[in-house]
């Protein structure tokens, strides 16, 4: 798959079946999104978790119960086939993972489209700033901190966080770049020592992903688009659906839409 594509097409090269990678490093310049997709009795208690912890649950739009579109992300948008791997939770455990939801879809589902930092890698690679998991062909790895995410009803749990190594000059300006699009995670939550948010080794991430921090950098870390997840797993609600760990809903939302 040609990383230069547009989302359009590579959407429809997912809803084929002929593409379930990654999707870090393509279409550059365009939105990339999250998803958690929850029934409707616990839609407003994690839209009330989105709007406390708005870094790592940027929210991007939301779709009616039962309806899989979102229109103010893209026309041709069907959510149920357009993201290449998604991971079904039943009672706190991932139950199976999918590539389409036609056959577990229900009436009472809505979706949450929320911002991902994927959004902005080509930003800092335009401005010569490294993104190594790009460079090595993979997603950044994720960690669960020793943050505690605001509770809201049944939702709680950890803060995620994604960590993307730059050396410290080089991580003043991703900082720089990155908190003028909030809606994606915008600036950093931490830099540094790990042990400071309770992760002890960055070489054994929470959810798979792939860096090597070399001579001379630090570890930097974003809040992460997968903190809905761990607040699902966390608060054991009997079904749920979120995109796969590095497997994003590309929009046709520009990124340049979001600049603050």
């Amino acid at each position: 798959m040609n990383k230069s594509t547009t989302p359009r097409e590579l959407r429809q090269a997912v809803r084929a079946g002929q593409y379930d990678g990654p999707t870090a490093g393509y279409c550059e310049g365009f939105v990339q999104a999250n998803l958690m997709i929850l029934p409707q009795e616990y839609a407003a208690d994690f839209r009330k978790l989105c709007e406390l912890n708005a870094r790592a649950c940027p929210l991007l739009a939301v779709s009616e119960p039962g309806n899989w579109t979102l229109p103010t992300l893209g026309e041709d948008i069907d959510v149920r086939s357009d993201v290449p791997r998604y991971c079904l939770y039943r009672n706190g455990r991932m139950a199976e993972p999918l590539t389409h939801l036609e056959e577990v879809w229900r009436g009472d589902l809505l979706v949450f489209a929320l911002g991902c930092s994927f959004s902005f890698e080509h930003l800092l690679m335009s401005n010569d700033l490294p993104v190594r998991h790009i460079e090595l062909g993979a997603s950044s790895p994720v960690f669960i901190s020793s943050i505690d995410n605001p509770r809201s009803g049944p939702f709680a749990g950890k803060l995620a966080v994604s960590m993307w190594p730059f050396k410290p000059a080089q991580a003043i300006k991703a900082i720089e770049i990155t908190s003028r699009y909030p809606q994606v995670h915008g600036a950093p939550v931490h830099f540094g020592d790990p042990n400071e948010i309770g992760i002890a080794d960055f070489n054994r991430p929470d959810f798979h992903g792939l860096s090597v921090v070399r001579d001379g950098e630090v570890p930097v870390f974003w809040a992460c688009g997968l903190t809905p997840q761990v607040a699902v797993i966390a608060a054991e609600i009997p079904f749920a659906i979120g995109h796969a760990v590095g497997h994003m809903l590309i929009t046709a939302m520009s990124v340049d839409q979001l600049l603050s």
